[in-house]
């Protein structure tokens, strides 16, 4: 009796109207074959995202099941939305695109049923990111309406990546910076524009040594900026930093330089997203005195996605540091 009684409970919740009466689930059409990354949801937590471009059609099924011998509604939606959140008003998200594809007019529901949807020739224009303070996040959205009951409702995020054209114009670094009559050195990038794949390769050479250097390194710096106008807030991370010299360099010393990109965490450089937010790149070349005094020459590069990263950055591992030498990062397995 006590069995009978507990498996009939959900029956009963849901003629009297408590809990929900239906369950929705949303499935992508070939989803088995779709690629996958990872993703950050609101609370921080990795999750698994199914992993689209702009320009792909989005399509599926969704799927309703019953809990009670009927369900009484006054219509049933997909949505596709797109939408930033800023992490200080996440109340108040901007929604820079949604479409509607209505499922079932109003009536009753006595069986589970499959709906399919497609949102064709939709303009994903924008990537997905999570960064400090800001996040942008494309998800579909089921939803059951009822009039005199809570609506029942089944959210599930994608993740969108767009590839990009390779730069026509892309020009090398070459800077000399320095301390009047104590240090001069020139450095130089062989280029200012990388894929997230790419191989930074350059060198440091010393002009003029008088201080007593102790080491040198170089950090891939990330600045998001929110807002704009008078209200912009500006927040910088160290995505890696590296020692590429230790030890004193003399007059006329080479240090080489090869940083591989490909095992980090980074995203295109987002000049202006719906003007809500960007993303930027730095190299920072840090260079540390015996007495622990920094000097440093911080120099933008642009970052562009040539080809999707199904894969989480994790994969690859860098190389640890081995004293003077060149590589200073981990090639990507073939």
């Amino acid at each position: 009796y006590q069995r009978r009684v507990h498996g009939d409970f959900s029956l009963v919740m849901s003629f009297f109207g408590f809990g929900p009466s239906a369950e929705l689930e949303i499935e992508f059409k070939d989803q088995k074959s779709l690629p996958v990354v990872m993703g950050k949801n609101e609370n921080g937590e990795q999750e698994k995202l199914f992993l689209f471009t702009g320009t792909d059609t989005i399509a599926g099924w969704v799927h309703l099941n019953l809990k009670g011998k009927k369900l009484e509604h006054i219509g049933i939606k997909v949505e596709l939305i797109g939408q930033i959140e800023f992490m200080y008003d996440r109340g108040n998200p901007y929604e820079f695109t949604s479409l509607v594809r209505e499922l079932e007019t109003p009536g009753e529901l006595n069986e589970n049923k499959d709906y399919h949807f497609e949102f064709a020739n939709v303009d994903k224009q924008y990537e997905t990111y999570s960064g400090n303070n800001v996040r942008l996040r494309y998800f579909l959205r089921a939803r059951i309406t009822r009039q005199y009951s809570s609506n029942i409702q089944k959210v599930v995020d994608f993740a969108v990546q767009n590839l990009q054209i390779e730069p026509e114009i892309n020009n090398s670094i070459k800077m000399e910076v320095g301390i009047e009559d104590c240090l001069h050195i020139e450095f130089e990038y062989n280029r200012s524009k990388y894929n997230l794949l790419d191989v930074v390769i350059g060198k440091i050479y010393f002009l003029l040594v008088r201080i007593k250097i102790k080491h040198m390194e170089i950090v891939i710096i990330k600045r998001e900026s929110t807002g704009s106008g008078p209200n912009t807030y500006n927040e910088s991370e160290n995505i890696a930093k590296f020692e590429i010299m230790d030890g004193a360099p003399v007059r006329g010393e080479s240090i080489p330089i090869r940083l591989f990109l490909a095992p980090y965490d980074l995203t295109p450089t987002y000049k202006v997203v719906h003007n809500k937010f960007s993303v930027k790149y730095y190299l920072n070349l840090v260079l540390v005195d015996e007495e622990d005094r920094r000097y440093f020459k911080q120099q933008e590069i642009v970052l562009w996605r040539k080809a999707l990263r199904p894969f989480k950055p994790n994969d690859w591992e860098p190389i640890p540091y081995q004293g003077r030498q060149s590589v200073v990062g981990a090639a990507p397995s073939q």
